[in-house]
């Protein structure tokens, strides 16, 4: 696939770094910084083109006429729309992405459509990065919950702790444990390897575990694997931007919620627009301001300012002075690292989670939900099975058929129905099928098998 990717910043780097390394993507990235698309000609088997990402000439150069994809990715909304609009009207590229932060923008749906803004996918990394931390929230002893199916199922991971009963068990007896619920364990990551689970798979302390259940499952799931986690009713979050003020938004209703904002201005305005969260003018890595704040009788501290090290810093304070649980955002993967090292119980990664809504539209296949794990290298894919048995590689075939290498079928959505994938489970034409690829680059594979012919 020709993959035209406008705006080489972080959002940028990322699409490009994990589009450019499967061979059927051709990708061709533009930016107005030389030095940056230097660093991308000596990493990257990528073409860069120089010049403002919304002028048809410089288009015209990247090769728009022949892109079947754009996306646009640049800091500002405004260069977006117009750069899709010029590809649509000039060089009719067939799919065009934009990455639209405003919520003024993004609000009035109505205006990207064929005969208005040209834009056929909007992605807002901060409503994706809000989403992503309130789920956390909601599942206190989750590092990650994934959804799938329109909130059907979901895949959640977690750090093993002695005090659940599954450690040092078999997997073949979490039914006994928990008989009512349906789940199914995706994948184990032992001292940063994997491990693709079977019955006989033992579960050791401090294994990442990720497994897939329906979410009114996910919190007895949990239990067994990490024993119980208090609920989450105190939150502070360090960072009154758009992700902190959408996220304060979100929690004031069912949490006590305080948001630290280090801007006046930005400050009293936030406070206006929220209704019971407290707003607090200071700076987030004050130990004075997190002392009077009691910051050791809060249950998670979240740091999503625009600087990640203070993210960091203001996180890594938090939980010296007493905080339960402190997550920070972090883009960088050697900062992200940190969350390895128990010092920040959890690294968001805003590109990370947006890389993972841009793939879903460009995998083959009918794919329709996409995350990108382990810093890219792993992924997990809800994909449509199509066709019939002699059309299709899955349709009218059991799972022990299949074995894609390197991934687990762990469930099936079929309707309103959500099935744990066993062996002799058969895949009907309209399932949604939910995959766990332990090692991306078997992803052409995985492709191929909801390709059909």
């Amino acid at each position: 696939m020709k993959i035209l990717i406008l705006g080489a910043g972080q959002v940028g780097t990322t699409a490009a770094y994990s589009l450019a390394r499967e061979e059927a993507n051709e990708v061709t990235i533009v930016d107005r910084d030389p030095d940056k698309l230097r660093e991308f000609q000596e990493r990257l088997d990528a073409r860069t083109v120089l010049g403002h990402a919304a002028h048809p000439d410089v288009l015209e150069r990247a090769g728009a006429g022949d892109a079947e994809m754009i996306i646009a990715l640049t800091n500002s909304d405004e260069i977006n729309m117009v750069a899709c609009q010029v590809a649509g009207s000039l060089f009719e590229t067939p799919r065009k992405i934009a990455r639209i932060r405003s919520r003024e923008y993004a609000k009035h749906r109505s205006l990207f459509r064929p005969d208005g803004i040209p834009v056929d996918i909007i992605i807002s990394p901060a409503q994706l990065v809000t989403t992503h931390i309130d789920e956390l929230i909601d599942f206190p002893g989750a590092l990650q919950v994934l959804e799938f199916s329109e909130g059907r199922v979901r895949l959640v991971a977690a750090r093993a702790h002695e005090r659940g009963a599954l450690i040092n068990r078999p997997l073949r007896e979490l039914p006994e444990h928990i008989p009512n619920v349906e789940c199914r364990v995706a994948a184990i990551y032992r001292d940063g390897s994997s491990i693709l689970p079977d019955g006989d798979t033992v579960v050791r302390e401090d294994d990442e575990v990720f497994f897939v259940a329906a979410r009114k499952d996910i919190q007895a799931v949990l239990s067994e694997v990490r024993g119980p986690d208090d609920p989450i009713r105190r939150v502070v979050i360090a960072g009154g931007g758009n992700i902190g003020m959408r996220l304060a938004a979100a929690l004031e209703d069912s949490n006590q919620v305080k948001v630290i904002e280090r801007n006046y201005e930005r400050a009293r305005r936030i406070s206006e627009r929220l209704d019971k969260a407290i707003v607090l003018h200071g700076d987030a890595t004050d130990e004075n301001l997190l002392l009077e704040e009691n910051i050791d009788r809060t249950d998670v501290f979240v740091a999503v300012t625009n600087a990640e090290e203070a993210n960091i810093l203001s996180a890594m304070l938090a939980r010296r002075i007493g905080a339960n649980k402190v997550m920070a955002l972090i883009n960088k993967p050697a900062y992200a690292d940190l969350a390895a090292t128990g010092t920040i119980d959890i690294a968001i990664s805003p590109h990370q989670i947006t890389l993972g809504s841009l793939l879903a539209h460009v995998r083959r296949g009918d794919v329709v939900k996409v995350h990108a794990l382990r810093h890219g290298a792993a992924e997990a894919i809800e994909a449509v099975a199509h066709g019939d048995f002699r059309e299709s590689r899955v349709v009218g075939r059991a799972i022990a058929e299949i074995r894609p290498r390197g991934a687990t079928i762990s469930a099936i959505v079929r309707g309103e129905d959500v099935l744990m994938a066993h062996h002799d489970t058969v895949i009907e034409e309209g399932d949604h099928v939910i995959l766990f690829v332990a090692d991306r680059r078997q992803i052409d594979e995985v492709e191929r098998l909801f390709e059909v012919d």
